[in-house]
């Protein structure tokens, strides 16, 4: 596809944001679908090596080339060997920056999370409410008391994906690995991450035509899958039957996600659900992402703290570089919710629309997540 191609649909698609609220769901999914179709042309073949201990591959069937292929096995000589040097070296903690220290993405054996596949019961708000099941996947810190409370972190998928996107289906998981070394090399509070299916629907396949059910997911979020985790796994939230304070939490949840799921981080879960989240990661954000306008017109009014929003996108990604930096490179001077360097980061570095940007978002974001002064967080 022409690059001119792309960037007149990116404009197309950057003025349905002016439409009004009661048309922007029908055609913000047309849109969707429309760049799904136009993207196919541009991924179709498209392959890529990542060198350090796993491989990253973007097949041919996926519009926003966003699957993870199997991650080779770093052996458990290899690791502990890699450790010992790391300790004895005295590497430099993580930091904020633009490479996943390799460290961080050894397996381990020990110290190591477990990960659960969760089913719930959710409701078909993309069509006639009725119940259905919907399924997630769940990581666990190493050592999980369930007598102890976590921080939670809600990580969403893209248009192309489900809830087996992240790749945290197994322990040789990206998103796993991480996890337990920033746990281990004490750069984080141990927190559980989820990953659902962010559709909200009946009809919640990889290949559906249902884009519509993506910006429903804030029903779910609200009445489905955070009252199910705060009622099963050892969260902050205080679950009762007969109804609950969502808000009362919302310091210790983050929401997060890449594509499709950085839209639904912004639409949802910093505009429409920020009484119930804190923190927020929109990784190469879908171009039907509010524009910054729109969210600091939203945000106006909220009486709720912006602990921090942490965005990133590749300067070569011909797909959301220009919906992602609309929606929130301009915040800070938009809206007083934001302040560069305190509880915002919007990050652009050499990539594409893969998941070398989007690990690199996660690893960056679950060292911001949950540390913003307590006393603010009331």
């Amino acid at each position: 596809m022409k690059k001119k191609a792309i960037w007149g649909l990116m404009m197309t698609m950057g003025l349905l944001t002016a439409c009004s609220m009661a048309d922007t769901t029908n055609k913000n999914a047309e849109a969707a679908e429309s760049v799904e179709n136009e993207v196919k042309e541009e991924t179709a073949n498209t392959e890529e090596t990542e060198s350090e201990d796993s491989e990253v591959k973007e097949p041919a069937d996926n519009a926003y080339a966003e699957a993870i292929a199997e991650e080779t096995s770093v052996s458990e000589e290899a690791t502990e060997a890699a450790e010992e040097d790391a300790k004895e070296e005295r590497v430099p903690t993580a930091e904020i920056g633009e490479h996943v220290l390799p460290k961080y993405t050894n397996l381990r054996t020990d110290e190591a999370g477990t990960i659960e596949h969760i089913s719930y019961t959710g409701h078909d708000y993309a069509g006639d409410g009725s119940e259905i099941t919907k399924e997630a996947n769940v990581y666990l810190p190493p050592n999980y008391d369930a007598e102890k409370k976590y921080n939670l972190m809600i990580l969403l998928h893209g248009i192309g994906g489900n809830e087996d996107e992240w790749g945290l289906t197994k322990t040789t998981s990206r998103v796993k690995a991480i996890m337990d070394n920033l746990t281990y090399y004490g750069d984080i509070e141990p927190f559980i991450v989820v990953t659902p299916n962010g559709r909200a629907g009946a009809d919640n396949s990889k290949d559906t035509n249902k884009i519509d059910s993506f910006y429903k997911f804030g029903e779910e979020l609200r009445n489905d899958l955070i009252p199910y985790m705060d009622s099963h796994y050892a969260t902050y939230g205080e679950y009762s039957e007969d109804g609950y304070d969502l808000s009362a939490a919302r310091a210790h949840r983050a929401i997060a996600g890449l594509s499709m799921g950085g839209m639904q981080t912004i639409n949802i879960g910093l505009d429409e659900c920020n009484d119930i989240f804190g923190y927020f990661g929109a990784f190469s954000a879908a171009p039907t992402s509010n524009p910054a306008t729109k969210t600091a017109s939203i945000l106006e009014d909220c009486e709720y703290p912006i602990y921090y929003m942490y965005n990133i996108c590749g300067l070569q990604d011909r797909i959301a570089y220009q919906s992602s930096s609309a929606a929130a490179k301009n915040l800070p001077s938009l809206s007083d919710k934001f302040t560069e360097g305190e509880n915002f980061m919007w990050q652009e570095l050499d990539g594409g629309h893969d998941f070398h940007i989007w690990y690199l978002g996660f690893y960056n974001f679950a060292q911001i997540a949950f540390k913003h002064d307590e006393e603010n967080m009331n």
